[in-house]
C-alpha cells in the first residue's frame, strides 16, 4: 500500500488483475511493466500492489516506492475520464451503500454492515485492500463477501476472513452467523 499525500481519483475503487484492464489507467498500465507486479488497486488516496512471487518485497519496495512517487509528482494521469465514466461493474460492487438502501434492508443485514464498517473495514483499508458485503443467506448463517485490492488472493485472506472477520460476527451475532466467505476467493 502506497499512501500519496494528495486525492488520487475524486471517488470510487478501481481494482485492475491485469494490463488489459489498465487500458485506461495510465498509472496502472505503467505499473504493470514492471515485471513483478500481478494487480494493482486504486483508491482516494492510496495504491495498492500485489506482486508475483518472484521477488521479496525487500528487493522493490524502494523501487515502487520511487516509481509511484515521482509518476505522481511529475503529474501524470491516474485513469483516464472515461474510465472514471465507464467503470460502473466495478463500482456497484464495491460502492458505499446509500442510506435508503441501508433503511431498506432486513435488521439482520444492517447489523452485518455496520459490523463490517466498524471493525472490518478499517483493518482491511490499512493493507490496501477493499471488503465488500456481497449477501447473507439466513438459511445456513452463511455472510458472502467479496475481496479487492491487496485482499483479493492475498495468503492471508483465508485467515482473516475466518480468524477475523468470522469471529466478530460471531461475537456480535451469536447463532446468527455461522460462516463468512470471500466468494471471489
Amino acid at each position: 500500500k502506497f499512501v500519496a499525500n494528495k486525492r488520487l481519483v475524486d471517488n470510487g475503487k478501481y481494482e485492475f488483475k491485469n494490463a488489459d484492464e489498465a487500458s485506461r489507467a495510465p498509472i496502472a498500465k505503467a505499473l504493470f511493466e514492471l515485471p513483478y507486479v500481478s494487480q494493482v488497486f486504486i483508491t482516494s488516496n492510496y495504491i495498492s500492489v500485489s506482486k508475483y512471487n518472484v521477488v521479496s518485497w525487500e528487493e522493490i519496495l524502494h523501487e515502487l516506492r520511487g516509481f509511484i512517487k515521482n509518476y505522481i509528482e511529475n503529474g501524470n494521469t491516474i485513469l483516464e475520464a472515461e474510465l472514471l465514466e465507464n467503470n460502473q461493474a466495478t463500482q456497484d460492487e464495491m460502492k458505499d451503500i446509500t442510506e435508503e438502501e441501508y433503511n431498506n434492508l432486513p435488521a439482520d443485514e444492517r447489523k452485518i454492515l455496520s459490523l463490517i464498517k466498524e471493525f472490518v473495514e478499517p483493518a482491511v483499508n490499512s493493507d490496501g485492500g477493499h471488503i465488500a458485503f456481497k449477501a447473507f443467506i439466513p438459511e445456513t448463517k452463511t455472510v458472502q463477501v467479496v475481496l479487492h485490492g491487496a485482499c483479493s488472493g492475498c495468503p492471508s485472506s483465508n485467515y482473516t476472513l475466518k480468524s477475523g472477520i468470522e469471529n466478530i460476527l460471531k461475537k456480535f451475532m451469536p447463532g446468527q452467523v455461522a460462516h463468512v466467505e470471500a466468494i471471489n476467493g
